[in-house]
């Protein structure tokens, strides 16, 4: 049937969680275990699929961010979902909406109905479905990759040697306050895997907010941005300087990696001669192509000469880290 309608349209886990600290009014739990984290969980997350339409089969991505108490948003990506097919600018359609029975979350769009339940997302009119995507659970494909020869390996769930003010307890290790390299770093490549708690009652700068500070210098957000616009303050921006070129933020509860070329600012003496570059990959997907660092992010170490330790920040959320290693240029 058609419609004309335009819809919705093998490296150790170890985990780094950072204690209560510096946290922006929390507003309910800080779910780490998908067990206990409920239906919203199971709901929420990543759908895509084809629709036909009188233009044709059109490519769709839904994603449904759980808010807590039963509601939800849902945002519509025309041409598949961000990185697949949808790129910044291209058309996008947003709808609250809530649970209903217990058991399905239920969007209204006019005199249409969007329900979303058993990893399927339903378009229904008058009663009939229309159009179906399924749930996807996308990887990178940069997740759980091994350190090159050559590379140092910062974090492999065995030891803090590496790493100033951490401790392994329980198999994770905690960073009473902030977690920085004993090394310092000059121009390098750098692999980080990390995931974001589920804090649905949490919004904003709120809901997962950590940071992967390039030579302890730039700022590399890490904040449970998932179906937000993705702004320089949100996961993948350099906060203050740029925002990504697409939002890549996965669910959370789900792994992600930075995958990082940076390049060093260049002194003579005290003297800046040339800007800090860095091509990122979120996911696998390139956010920031050979951008350049005007200046540095406030947070840690202020911009200057000599090599700087690379810092993980701890703004008061169970953000989990693992896998971490660097090549050294």
């Amino acid at each position: 049937m058609r419609s004309s309608w335009n819809p919705l349209s093998a490296v150790a886990a170890i985990a780094v969680l950072f204690t209560l600290s510096g946290k922006v009014d929390a507003k309910g739990p800080a779910y780490t275990d998908p067990a206990e984290a409920g239906i919203d969980f199971q709901i929420q997350g990543e759908y895509a699929g084809t629709i036909q339409t009188d233009e044709g089969d059109i490519g769709w991505g839904g994603q449904v961010i759980a808010l807590g108490d039963g509601k939800f948003d849902l945002v519509g990506y025309k041409g598949g979902l961000p990185g697949a097919g949808w790129n910044r600018g291209d058309e996008t359609l947003k709808f609250s909406g809530e649970m209903k029975d217990g058991k399905k979350a239920v969007f209204q769009t006019g005199e249409n109905t969007v329900e979303v339940a058993d990893g399927k997302l339903a378009l229904v009119i008058g009663g009939t479905t229309i159009a179906t995507l399924d749930k996807v659970e996308r990887k990178s494909p940069t997740l759980g990759m091994k350190a090159p020869d050559g590379a140092t390996v910062l974090f492999d769930g065995n030891s803090t040697d590496a790493w100033e003010n951490g401790e392994i307890v329980h198999g994770n290790l905690l960073g009473a306050t902030n977690v920085s390299t004993k090394e310092k770093l000059g121009d390098h490549t750098l692999h980080v895997e990390f995931r974001t708690p589920m804090m649905p009652k949490d919004r904003g700068q709120a809901r997962g907010n950590s940071g992967v500070y390039m030579q302890g210098r730039y700022e590399l957000q890490v904040l449970d941005s998932f179906g937000l616009e993705g702004k320089n303050n949100e996961c993948g921006g350099i906060y203050t300087i740029a925002q990504p070129i697409v939002n890549m933020c996965l669910p959370p509860l789900s792994w992600q990696t930075y995958d990082i070329d940076f390049t060093a600012a260049k002194y003579e003496g005290d003297k800046k001669v040339k800007n800090a570059r860095v091509t990122i990959k979120h996911n696998g997907v390139v956010i920031h192509d050979d951008l350049e660092l005007p200046n540095g992010t406030p947070g840690y170490k202020p911009e200057g000469p000599g090599n700087e330790s690379l810092f993980l920040q701890n703004h008061g959320d169970p953000v989990a880290f693992q896998n971490i290693w660097v090549v050294k240029k």
